[in-house]
């Protein structure tokens, strides 16, 4: 008995059908790309239960002529390609004519469509094993496809099929996408009687744009026009400060098609190299014109990957696009501050004055005065009037502080209570507040008082470390390591501050569905977080130790690290939300610190020998031997 034989038909239809139809949204994908060859202008997708039980396309395209209505859900039957010529430069979406017949042999499928000129339409049902129906139809100009149970002859298929919400938000983006690569179509997404997305369809990116991702997002974005050789760049880049945890959010498109290219992606984050830190990653809508005989889309299943004739110009014109927009997107900034100088005798309000005293990131004095081994001046307090006038002024400045550190010449030249420095010596205003001898701060630890020489490039805390060794510590990475290993260990009961007006934050559809399904957790992390529909999350809380700016931008940060797991919150990922608070509220590298801090720190470090690495595994700390500094000397 011969072992080789000739597949059934509907075997191999069914085999056919699972290179094409992998989920819903491989369907959406299909119909909607016939729509646009089409030369639709208006596009309506509705779908149910994420498209597994209902799906329906609605197009006001070109129709299809009765005639060839049968032979439309036929394997390889297509109007866009004729000959072997034809697809050395292919310019439509769909071009292998077996989008319908694959469809059509694992679902229930219900064609109405009235072609230009026709008085009347068709209706053709089909599906499985069932005898196709053709029947006259009144129906409006263009075409409707109705999907019903899919996968229905297949139950193996459907065992691999995700979660309703999974399958549905992978339809909203594959209409995300399309959107933003025809801003000329208008697109409107139902999912489960209810409007999830509409386009206008103005034939303006930035409308799409803002349509898809939302106001937040878009008012980021930097705008590209760029032209290099044959290649031509339009579109939209974020700004650095707009960079995302992931690249989810990075949309590349060749001639109206979306498609996933490390050519470009690499150009892309090479041009924000030094814009932005590492573990953070542009965002784009990115448009890329080039000619057809230039890049092969029939290399791909899903026609998601392309290969280009020659990537080097790809590559060039991305970054240099990129690199142009960012330096042009950065001019603005500074042409308004030069427009617009702050006078230093310009009013400023109590609160400001205190914050532009406490971080001060720049100064010519010694960064402590008891170090320098001059004596603090003592002389009558100014005048109300030229006080006002230090106390305003935009000048780098630094707070003063009453500490015993230890006993010696150095104590004496600390000013008595009642008595400020003069401005002619030192840029000091009067403290504000004085306080009473008898309530004068002690050092935490004084044996760390005593051995802290300073602070190096506003960054690194300078520590004479036991009788032969220099110890540098990274305040930043060395208070994030704290705060996280203090939020750690009030897991559940973070500290929490209501916001004075909830901030709205704007997601992609993963991000979203990951946020609202782990609203508990962030809320034991001291976020609450509410849905405000269409992609959008409100946050109402945040935690104590951040500050209110932050907020919108550690959720949305939240939001894609939790997104990119598909899972349920672990243990491990809660503390990745605990690292980033932590990060957020740490002091930063160039901050102004006191010399007091400086000591707490340190001597908090010194209470958890344990702290050794940042949560991004950084050190905090670094050795230095004496013996290998003095060979730096050539003492030894």
């Amino acid at each position: 008995m011969p072992k080789i034989r000739v597949l059934d038909k509907q075997v191999a239809e069914l085999i056919a059908a699972g290179e094409v139809v992998e989920r819903p949204s491989a369907v959406i994908k299909e119909l909607v790309e016939n729509s646009v060859d089409a030369g639709a202008t208006v596009i309506t997708v509705e779908i149910r239960r994420g498209g597994v039980t209902y799906m329906r396309v609605t197009d006001n395209g070109c129709g299809i002529a009765p005639e060839d209505v049968p032979t439309a859900f036929l394997r390889h039957a297509t109007s866009k390609v004729a000959g072997q010529e034809d697809l050395n430069a292919i310019g439509t979406l769909g071009f292998r004519g077996e989008a319908l017949a694959s469809i059509s042999a694992v679902a229930h499928v219900e064609l109405f469509t009235r072609a230009e000129g026709e008085a009347v339409g068709v209706r053709y049902a089909c599906g499985g094993e069932e005898e196709p129906e053709l029947t006259e139809a009144g129906c409006p100009g263009g075409t409707t496809l109705v999907v019903r149970d899919l996968f229905f002859n297949t139950p193996a298929r459907m065992k691999f099929l995700k979660k309703d919400v999974t399958e549905g938000n992978s339809v909203a983006g594959i209409l995300d996408k399309l959107a933003m690569s025809h801003p000329e179509i208008s697109i409107r997404f139902i999912r489960d009687g209810k409007e999830q997305l509409h386009s206008p369809g103005d034939s303006k990116l930035s409308s799409a744009v803002y349509a898809v991702c939302g106001r937040e997002f878009s008012s980021t974005l930097i705008p590209v026009d760029y032209r290099l050789g044959h290649v031509k760049v339009r579109g939209f880049i974020s700004a650095p400060a707009g960079c995302r945890p992931n690249r989810s959010m990075q949309n590349f498109f060749i001639n109206g098609r979306f498609i996933r290219s490390r050519t470009a992606m690499a150009a892309l984050e090479e041009a924000y190299k030094g814009s932005i830190m590492a573990g953070k990653f542009p965002a784009c809508v990115l448009h890329l014109e080039v000619a057809c005989e230039a890049v092969d889309v029939n290399v791909h299943p899903a026609k998601l990957e392309v290969r280009f004739v020659n990537e080097r110009p790809i590559f060039d014109a991305v970054y240099h696009a990129a690199r142009s927009a960012l330096n042009a997107g950065d001019r603005p900034k500074e042409m308004e501050l030069k427009k617009q100088p702050v006078s230093p005798y310009a009013p400023v309000p109590e609160k400001k004055e205190q914050l532009t005293f406490s971080t001060a990131k720049s100064f010519n004095q010694p960064l402590f005065l008891h170090d320098s081994g001059a004596e603090e001046p003592k002389v009558p307090e100014l005048p109300k009037a030229i006080k006002r006038v230090f106390e305003t002024a935009p000048m780098p400045v630094f707070r003063t502080r009453q500490i015993d550190i230890e006993p010696g010449e150095n104590s004496a030249a600390k000013p008595e209570p009642g008595q400020s420095l003069s401005p002619q010596d030192s840029p000091l205003p009067p403290p504000e507040r004085e306080e009473p001898p008898e309530e004068k701060p002690k050092p935490i630890v004084s044996e760390f008082s005593s051995r802290i020489i300073g602070e190096a490039f506003g960054t690194y805390i300078i520590v004479e470390y036991g009788p032969d060794k220099l110890m540098l510590i990274d305040k930043h990475a060395a208070h994030e390591r704290l705060l996280y290993e203090r939020l750690k260990a009030d897991r559940g009961g973070c500290e929490a501050q209501a916001l004075l007006e909830p901030v709205a934050v704007s997601l992609d559809m993963d991000e979203y569905s990951a946020v609202l399904a782990h609203e508990k957790e962030l809320s034991e992390a001291g976020f609450q977080v509410s849905d405000f529909g269409a992609g959008t999350v409100l946050v109402r809380s945040a935690p104590l130790l951040l500050e209110g700016g932050d907020a919108a931008a550690a959720v949305m940060e939240i939001a894609g690290y939790l997104a990119s797991f598909k899972t349920e919150l672990a243990t491990e990922h809660m503390d990745w939300v605990y690292h980033n608070v932590a990060c957020r509220a740490a002091i930063k590298a160039g901050d102004h610190t006191s010399r007091q801090e400086l000591i707490s720190l340190a001597a908090e470090l010194e209470r958890n020998p344990q702290v050794r690495y940042c949560p991004h595994g950084r050190p905090v700390y670094i050795l230095l031997s004496r013996r290998e500094i003095e060979k730096q000397f050539g003492r030894v």
